[in-house]
């Protein structure tokens, strides 16, 4: 992929050989190249770029190369004329405006800024290098507008930490506190009032690395990814897990288990996933800061789009037209149709993925599914395995906009530039949590399946490698691109997209987990908000009030067995079981699963039976808005986290 310049935005263009042939007319195996980090050897050249791609010489890219032959050879037979996607070219402070906006901190800006109650919480429960990144962005945006003369306020960088600092600061008694606020007043004399870098008064101190007790395959959740990035810069532990060869040598990268159970996404409630968003997204920036990789969002221009049909429409059109056919549907109907398409015959079928259709018999295809498919009427019969998998890449390449969105596929194809494999993966799963609920759901059906094509590589010869690198070109271009003949720089975009590819198939179960982290920091803002509220004397009044009814009402309505819980029980509720209330003696070694396997045991004739797979124990207020428990939650250790939370069983529709 080729990005340059215009007049007033860039151009994203797609790469495709020249012919038949690689770049300056050479086959692709006789690829060579001038670069600073390259090795020629006597069998061509590979490329030692610290680990961002296993040695994916010129050989192993063949597969690259010809899955883009055949996307060039499919679009030779649309006579339909593609307009390049222009993506817009910020102006100075844009795009750091844009961020804070997307990280839910606009309101520390512009004619709303004396309103920045939640911004002053959301603030309070980030970490150093986290808040850093905040700074950056508010200094860059209080610059800008200063130039531009805006005529509403425009506070002081520092202005907005103190304040920050003072409301999290002060102890109980109003005294000021130590450390962190000397810290900050010291750092303020030392930058005067030039304006430039200011280091934030914080509570969070820096991790020893003795203090952390991780292997070098594990991947700690429970520290900022960004915060550890900075421990390990320029240790020993920074040069680990970098050079590599093929699948068999990725890191078997695993999750330590948290006694507080893994949360995954979709097992949070909206409200509190809208602050996983923000916080991702600052970390993310956090992250990319430290290791000195810029991060930049992009922003397309928007373009017509098609309001009806199967292929080049947009995800949210498609999912509008499906819901009325099949409610609640999450994935487009044709993407699950044909995934089930291919898999209907077996997948050890050789070259599957890699093998493409007859382009004109695709068109054709294409064409008839348009008209038929949502009548019903289209003949599956004709379709045969292969025209299946190249119509499913041709969903993807042409969806207006890309699957990994136009905002961050650019950070998701410099994942590549981070220096170690544990740091890409923590930033995939970061960029994960990033993308639209209809994207990421898309993703991980795709992910899925590319999985269970490679679990049979003994037979389909489609190695995690082979898949990789025919599905690169489809994930990182995609439909209204213009061509271009390849540069050289443009073979490392090429390796290292391939690369990515190969980590978010190998690593997926990981990058769908929220880290604790964020999850903590979730929770410490559902606390700060609750006692702000409490600070604010009408809210009192209204919580008392509140109180009094519900106490009035629980009166009414409990049973002597109910009224009181003994120290060390909670009470769980499950109103579609049989048996709809249930007091749980805490142990040690109970779990989330055990209280469930309890409550199913209960069998009852008036209640519909339900399988152990079908229901989950939520975690229900408190510091949190809603959480689905893993069965693997220890009940004792979360229950000290969240004291108190309500605890009910359910199903995940109900």
């Amino acid at each position: 992929m080729n990005w340059r310049s215009g007049s007033r935005g860039v151009v994203l263009t797609a790469y495709h050989p020249s012919g038949r042939d690689a770049p300056g007319g050479r086959r692709s195996g006789q690829y060579t190249m001038n670069h600073d980090h390259s090795k020629k050897t006597p069998d061509g050249a590979s490329f030692d770029r610290s680990g961002s791609q296993d040695s994916l010489d010129e050989l192993s890219l063949d597969d690259y190369w010809k899955e883009v032959e055949n996307i060039h050879e499919t679009r030779g037979h649309n006579n339909e004329e593609q307009v390049a996607l222009v993506v817009k070219e910020p102006d100075e402070g844009e795009l750091e405006e844009e961020w804070l906006k997307e990280a839910g901190l606009s309101n520390l800006f512009g004619e709303t800024s004396v309103d920045s109650l939640e911004s002053m919480v959301f603030l309070s429960t980030l970490t150093r290098t986290q808040r850093a990144a905040v700074e950056k962005r508010v200094e860059t945006v209080t610059q800008t507008m200063r130039k531009k003369n805006k005529q509403h306020q425009i506070p002081d960088v520092r202005d907005i930490f103190r304040l920050q600092n003072d409301s999290r600061g002060k102890a109980d008694d109003g005294n000021e506190p130590s450390a962190g606020r000397k810290s900050e007043n010291k750092d303020e004399t030392q930058s005067g009032t030039k304006g430039a870098k200011f280091s934030l008064g914080t509570d969070e101190q820096k991790s020893p690395l003795e203090e952390m007790p991780f292997s070098d395959t594990d991947i700690n959740l429970e520290i900022s990814f960004s915060e550890q990035a900075s421990n390990l810069k320029d240790s020993s532990v920074d040069k680990m897990c970098k050079a590599g060869g093929g699948d068999t040598l990725l890191p078997n990268f695993r999750l330590p288990k948290d006694k507080t159970g893994t949360t995954k996404i979709g097992d949070l409630a909206s409200q509190d996933m809208k602050k996983v968003h923000s916080l991702a997204l600052i970390e993310l920036t956090a992250l990319y800061d430290i290791l000195g990789t810029e991060f930049k969002q992009q922003k397309a221009v928007k373009i017509k789009t098609k309001d009806s049909g199967l292929f080049g429409v947009p995800l949210s059109v498609l999912l509008e037209q499906d819901r009325k056919k099949v409610p609640g549907t999450k994935i487009p109907l044709i993407f699950q149709k044909l995934i089930a398409q291919i898999e209907e015959a077996t997948l050890e079928t050789e070259g599957l993925l890699r093998i493409p259709g007859v382009a004109t018999r695709i068109k054709s295809l294409c064409q008839e599914l348009e008209a038929k498919f949502y009548e019903g009427t289209f003949n599956w019969e004709n379709v045969k395995q292969h025209d299946a998998a190249s119509l499913l890449k041709l969903f993807i390449r042409e969806l207006p906009q890309p699957l990994l969105t136009v905002e961050y596929l650019k950070a998701f194809q410099d994942v590549q530039n981070l220096p170690t494999r544990k740091q890409q993966l923590q930033a995939l799963n970061l960029l994960v949590l990033l993308l639209p609920e209809a994207n990421r759901d898309t993703l991980k059906v795709l992910l899925e399946f590319l999985q269970r094509v490679i679990d049979h590589r003994d037979k389909n010869k489609m190695t995690l490698k082979n898949v990789a690198m025919v599905m690169a070109p489809n994930l990182f271009t995609f439909h209204g691109f213009g061509s271009k003949s390849i540069e050289q720089s443009e073979f490392v975009m090429a390796a290292g997209t391939a690369n990515v590819m190969r980590f978010m198939i190998r690593y997926q179960k990981l990058l769908w987990t929220i880290p604790k982290f964020i999850v903590n920091q979730v929770r410490k803002q559902n606390t700060e908000r609750q006692k702000k509220d409490k600070k604010d004397k009408a809210m009192k009044k209204l919580l008392k009030k509140m109180a009094y009814d519900r106490e009035k009402y629980e009166k009414q309505e409990k049973t002597p067995n109910d009224a009181d819980v003994p120290q060390g029980v909670i009470r769980v509720q499950a109103p579609h079981l049989s048996k709809v209330s249930m007091a749980i003696q805490l142990t040690e070694e109970l779990k989330a699963g055990d209280i469930v396997a309890r409550f199913l045991s209960q069998k009852s004739g008036n209640v519909q039976t339900l399988k152990k797979e079908e229901v989950f124990l939520y975690e229900i207020g408190g510091n949190i808005g809603e959480r689905c428990l893993d069965d693997d939650t220890y009940m004792k250790d979360l229950y000290q986290l969240n004291p108190n939370a309500d605890w009910i069983i359910k199903s995940k529709q109900s």
